[in-house]
């Protein structure tokens, strides 16, 4: 199960790197493999860097943090891909965090999960 996000306005790359960090605490969910993130690394620099440096995310966390599903994005600009069917208590907590991330942004978004 996906949720997709449609992002209105720029600025769209820090749209896609405030849903990245939302990521980072849901352990439920996987992100998109975005440009960000397989951008070309600094000497053997860790994704733990990308994602807020040591402690913030696991090594453990690393590896399950991009979607091993490929990138089927359509209209959307984003996605998060979730490791169970999310309740309805998990989907509300989800898109209170993805709107307080994208309204400190400035941009406007629609959610769609199936």
């Amino acid at each position: 199960m996906k949720s997709y996000i449609k992002i209105y306005g720029p600025p769209i790359v820090k749209a896609v790197k405030a849903l990245e960090t939302v990521a980072v605490d849901m352990p439920e969910v996987c992100i998109m493999s975005t440009e960000f993130a397989l951008g070309p690394p600094i000497m053997g620099e860790p994704m733990i860097n990308y994602f807020g440096g040591p402690g913030v995310i696991s090594e453990e966390r690393c590896g399950t943090i991009i979607s091993k599903s490929g990138e089927s994005l359509g209209e959307h600009d984003f996605f998060f891909e979730w490791f169970k069917k999310p309740t309805m208590r998990e989907l509300h907590s989800f898109m209170e965090k993805i709107d307080d991330a994208l309204t400190e942004v400035g941009v406007r978004y629609t959610i769609t999960t199936k």
